[in-house]
Formats: C-alpha cells, structure tokens, sequence
C-alpha cells in the first residue's frame, strides 16, 4: 500500500511539476473595459525620449529621413545621443598659447533639423573633447575620449558658452523645455569614465553650474548610470554641496552576464526575471521619494531588452511584446523611458556588414521596421483618455471623436535560460505556441455603426527577421529584397470589420491569440 501511495505521489509531483513548467493559455484571461469609466489621461511616457547612437551620424541623411518618419508615425519628443562633445563633431580646440576655441557648426546642422520635425534634444554633455582632455583614454570605434578635463574651469567654459549658444539661436522659451545630461555611465569605469565617483560628481558641479548661470530655469541632471547606480549618492552630493539638480538620470537592460559587449562575444541571456527593467525603475523612484529631494523627475535614459547591439533579441519578434510588458510594468514611476535606440545606424562597434545583426535599433540601416518598431507605433494610435482595466497586459483608451483603442498583447518568455545565449537563440526561426482566446468586452459604447481596424505584430506578421530568415540571410541586400521586405512588414491593417452597437452599447468577441502576439483593436466611430 505505502508503494503505490508513494508512486501515485511522485505521479501527482510529476503531473505538477509539468503544468507549472507549461505556458499557460490565454482561455481564462478576460479583458473588460467600459467606454465610461475613465482612469484620467493617458501617461505618454513611453514616447517621451528616444536614443540614437552619437552625434556625428545624426548628419547623414538616411539617419534623418528614418527619424522624421519615426517621428511622424510614432511622435517620441525627444532624442538623446552620445559623443556630441567629441571630436568628430569639432566643438572645441585650443590656439598655440592655449586658448578655447569653440566651433558648433555641426552642432547647429543636427539641433536645427531636430527643430524642424519637432523634436527637442536631451542633452547628453559628453565625450571630453581632446584638446580638454587628460588623457588620451577612448571608448569605441569611433574613439570618444573618457578622461576627466585636464582644467575643470574651461570645462565650465566650454558648457557655459554651449548654452549660451544655444539660448542665442534658439531663444530661452525653447531651451527651458530641453534637459541637459552630464556624461554617459560613469560608473561602468574604466569604461566610460577613467575617473573616480568624486571626480565625476565634480565634472557634474562644473557643468551644472555652466548651464545655470546662463539661465537658472534651464533643466540639469545626471547621474546617466548603467544598472541604475548612485542615484541616492548623487541627490546626496548635491543637497550637501548645493549643486543643482533637476532630475535624475539613469539605465537598465533585461539581460543577464557580459559587460560593454560590443560585438555580442560575451553572450547575454533574457531575463526570466519578471521584475527586470521594472524593478530597477520602480526601485529607482523609491530612492527619490526617500531623498532629500522628493519630488525629481526620473528619466531612463536608456532601456531595451539587452545592452549590446550584437543580440538577436532585438531583431525578434519576441521584442514586441516585451518593450509593451516592460513599459506596462513600469506605470508612473518613470517621466520618460528612451528606448535605446531607433535605428541601426549605430556605430560603436563600427560600422556592421549585415542587414540583419542584432543592432539597437527599432529600424535596421536600411530603414526596414523591425517588430518593435510596431510597438510605438502602435502606442501612438492610442487615444488621450485611459480607460479603467485591470488587465495586465493592455492598454485602453478613447479620443476625443468618440473611438476606442484596446493594445493588447501576450508576452511569453521562451528563452531556454541559462543553458543557451541569446545569441544562439534567437538567429532560429522559433514558431510561435497558441495561447488560446483572450476574451474581449467593451461596455458602454455610443450606439451606432463602428469600422473596427485591426493591426498586429507577431511571428511571421510584421516580422521582417523571418522574412530575412526566408531570404536564406543574404550578407547584402538587393534593393528589390529591401523593397520586398518593406512592403510585407509596413504595419498595415491585417483586418477591418463593419460592427453595429445597439442600444446595449456592448461589443464582445474572443479573439485567438499566439505566444508574444500585439494586437491593437482601433473602434472608429462611422
């Protein structure tokens, strides 16, 4: 007897062990809202700030015309980038006897067509320009310097009449609404910065005291960390020594093990943690609010699902889902999350051979939308007004003209863990599992006759890697494959439906869902 009641325990253990192993399905996931219950504007956040990867290639003209259309289909406010101190954008130089020489040329060709689309720059204050510089210490292919200043005061020079320049061109209204970011990660030493914590918080004073005695009501913060350190240190340094401080600035990835792996060598790991990114924001807002200076705002500066341009989790379809479960996560606690970065022109590694190789961006070098494009784009079709739903994985909205938006998603974590990189992962094709049917009731309609669109991401439906895949890889791309790839991964609506609201006002369906699918449901009111 005490045989078969321990086999049919290990049986039941096994039965157990298996289910909690198992994706669950999305059968008894029920997304209810109510086109009168609101929940108050809707926090735009995630479109606040974008990345890009430096200065200089901000002046070619493939990486303009991809950002204005980024731009104009997903309307982030600002772009922030490194190296715009640094040589090759020829800011500063010193005459035979040692005196500043200051150049924004090619400054004035990048902020001023940033003007033109509408953006605004979060000004990232960094790299030290050479002729500045005491040492000759650099960071990437294209070599930006991360040594202290040799003379702190010309550093405060330097900044001081930068934003002088800037208040002259573009009037103190418009630079009051930009930030300025002192330096790039200086924790991650001899990295990014050669010096102590000390001494950047010292490059910080100068800097912040450059910028305010040009106009006190100009925005300054830092401390820019990789994996969200010295936030309470910074708030700490700067309520001691009355330095100001405006906001606070700082980074998190999804992923574990490498370190400034440029080329993916290292191998990095999705998270299966649920509360990675979230959890360093949410922690990071805790640490303000516990501050002597409670009410900061706080900006992630930089955020993605991994933080070398070398990982094919970028180029998945996986990335859709988890950039909109990642933001959800994070609600309010963050005034802006900048996605790093929109596109693969991005050169720290120099520049790729391939279309397709796990680069940063939201579009490839060639302009093509990857998966997570979609994700902003289609955030930005949502309305101005968030509806109450306590659902985890959606949003719900309404505009003004009486339509209704429902982004919804599933996110699943397919990754094997620890026992295979990403870089071995994600370059297959990995087909994606039904989740079963997310059931759908929108209440509270006006009645009337709607044109339901339709739009989606997911495996092999806005998937330019699987068309890419299907392409056998190609090293180069023809300009018809571009085209070809182009035209089948546009975000267009994959389906639109003619829906009558009686006098109930009520719409509901079930809608079948696959692993990481993003779904927006657009209720245009006819």
């Amino acid at each position: 007897m005490k045989k078969y009641s321990a086999i049919l325990f290990l049986s039941l253990l096994l039965i157990n062990v298996k289910l909690i192993g198992q994706n669950t399905t999305a059968d008894n996931r029920i997304i209810k809202v109510d086109y009168t219950k609101t929940a108050g504007k809707l926090n735009t956040m995630f479109k606040e700030c974008i990345g890009a990867g430096r200065a200089n290639e901000g002046l070619r003209a493939d990486w303009q015309q991809q950002l204005a259309m980024t731009k104009k289909e997903c309307d982030f406010k600002y772009i922030r980038m490194h190296g715009l101190l640094s040589d090759d954008m020829a800011v500063y130089h010193e005459d035979s006897k040692g005196n500043p020489e200051y150049n924004y040329q090619y400054i004035d060709v990048l902020y001023d067509f940033l003007i033109s689309i509408k953006m605004k720059p979060f000004v990232e204050l960094g790299f030290m320009p050479s002729a500045l510089a005491s040492g000759s210490q650099t960071i990437f292919w294209w070599k930006g310097n991360v040594t202290p200043p040799k003379d702190y005061k010309k550093w405060e020079d330097l900044i001081r009449n930068l934003t002088q320049h800037f208040t002259e061109r573009y009037g103190a209204e418009e630079v009051k609404t930009w930030y300025f970011e002192v330096w790039n990660e200086p924790n991650l030493s001899p990295g990014f910065w050669t010096g102590t914590q000390a001494e950047y918080f010292k490059l910080y004073e100068y800097a912040a005291r450059g910028i305010k005695s040009v106009n006190p009501a100009y925005k300054v913060g830092g401390p820019a960390t990789a994996g969200a350190a010295w936030v309470p240190e910074t708030i700490d340094f700067c309520t001691k020594n009355n330095v100001p401080l405006d906001f606070i600035s700082t980074h998190t990835y999804g992923v574990k093990q490498g370190f400034l792996d440029e080329f993916g060598t290292t191998g990095t790991v999705l998270n299966k943690d649920e509360s990675s990114v979230s959890g360093d924001v949410i922690n990071s807002r805790k640490q303000i609010s516990n501050s002597a200076k409670p009410n900061l705002e706080l900006h992630y500066t930089e955020w993605s699902s991994s933080y070398t341009p070398a990982d094919p989790v970028h180029d998945s379809y996986h990335s859709a889902a988890y950039i909109l479960q990642k933001l959800k996560q994070v609600g309010n606690a963050a005034n802006s999350m900048s996605y790093w970065v929109f596109t693969d022109i991005f050169e720290e590694a120099g520049p790729r051979f391939t279309p397709f190789h796990g680069g940063f961006g939201l579009l490839n070098t060639q302009g093509i939308k990857k998966p997570a494009y979609f994700s902003y784009f289609f955030l930005n079709k949502l309305g101005q007004t968030e509806l109450q739903n306590k659902d985890t994985s959606s949003w719900a909205t309404k505009n003004t003209k009486g339509d209704v938006q429902l982004l919804f998603w599933d996110f699943t974590n397919t990754h094997p863990g620890d026992s295979m990189n990403n870089q071995t992962y994600y370059i297959k094709d990995l087909p994606s599992k039904p989740k079963g049917s997310v059931k759908i009731e929108v209440d509270g309609l006006q009645q009337g006759n709607y044109t339901l669109e339709i739009y989606k991401t997911g495996y092999n439906i806005n998937d330019a890697y699987a068309d890419y895949l299907a392409m056998g890889k190609p090293g180069q791309l023809t300009r018809e494959q571009v085209k070809s790839i182009k035209e089948k991964n546009n975000g267009a609506l994959i389906a639109t439906e003619k829906v009558t609201i009686n006098a109930k006002g009520t719409y509901s369906t079930a809608y079948k869902m696959n692993e990481n699918d993003v779904v927006l449901f657009n209720f245009v009111k006819r």
